[in-house]
C-alpha cells in the first residue's frame, strides 16, 4: 500500500520526526530504522483515517489562497466556521491539504 507523507507535517508527525532525529543523533537508533518507523507512521495514519474516523465536518470561510500542484490541493481559509454534529467553532485560519486517494493505488 502506497501512502502520502503529508501526515508527517502534523503536530504528532513533527514530534515523531524530531524524536527520531534525536535518537539517531545520540546513536540509539539507526537511520534505516528511523525511516522504517516514519514509513509505518504514514501507513498507520492513512489506515486509521480511512477506517476509524466516521465523523464529518462542514467548513465555511473566506478563501484566501488556493493552489493545485502535483495532484495536491491546498486551500487556506480565513475566518472559518467548522461545524459538526457535536460542535461549532470559529477559527482565524485553516489550511486544508487534499490528495486524491486513487493515486495511492497506481
Amino acid at each position: 500500500m502506497a501512502t502520502f507523507e503529508l501526515y508527517r507535517r502534523s503536530t504528532i508527525g513533527m514530534c515523531l520526526t524530531e524524536t527520531l532525529d534525536e535518537m539517531v543523533s545520540s546513536g540509539v537508533l539507526s537511520p534505516e530504522l528511523a525511516i522504517q518507523v516514519l514509513v509505518q507512521f504514514d501507513k498507520s495514519m492513512t489506515e486509521a483515517l480511512e477506517n476509524l474516523v466516521k465523523s464529518k465536518v462542514s467548513i465555511k470561510g473566506h478563501l484566501h489562497t488556493y493552489r493545485f500542484c502535483d495532484n495536491v490541493w491546498t486551500f487556506i481559509l480565513q475566518n472559518a466556521q467548522l461545524k459538526s454534529e457535536d460542535f461549532q467553532e470559529m477559527v482565524g485560519h485553516v489550511k486544508i491539504v487534499a490528495c486524491d486517494s486513487k493515486l495511492l493505488t497506481q
